[in-house]
């Protein structure tokens, strides 16, 4: 399995990089319209939700995101993520595997409480 699979609470499939390599392989299958999720930090997969979502599924993803992050692992506490749409991704030559460019966000601040409730 090339990716961490993840279905929210009304049915959305979400799908979660490994790696750089997969985090690559992620991206270049986004949609243009689809939700994608990052940490404020590095080290975290690249997050993304398949087809349309609504609020709760942006909430769930953002959460397992942060979930499977070093920030998480190394801190324990609340989480900044970075939420954008797939036609805001870009990579520039020279960059490394796994690493992109973002050119507008939304910030979702991850409670250290929702964080362990999901993984309850």
């Amino acid at each position: 399995m090339k990716f961490r699979e993840f279905t929210t609470s009304s049915g959305k499939r979400v799908l979660a990089g490994k790696d750089a390599k997969s985090n690559e392989e992620l991206i270049k299958q986004a949609e243009k319209d689809e939700d994608v999720f990052h940490t404020a930090k590095p080290g975290s997969p690249f997050v993304n939700i398949k087809g349309e979502s609504n609020k709760e599924d942006i909430k769930e993803s953002a959460i397992f995101c942060v979930a499977k992050s070093q920030d998480w692992r190394d801190n324990k506490s609340d989480v900044r993520i970075h939420w954008f749409k797939g036609k805001d991704i870009y990579k520039r030559k020279g960059m490394e595997l796994g690493t992109f460019g973002v050119k507008k966000f939304k910030v979702i601040n991850v409670k250290k409480k929702e964080i362990e409730e999901f993984l309850k």
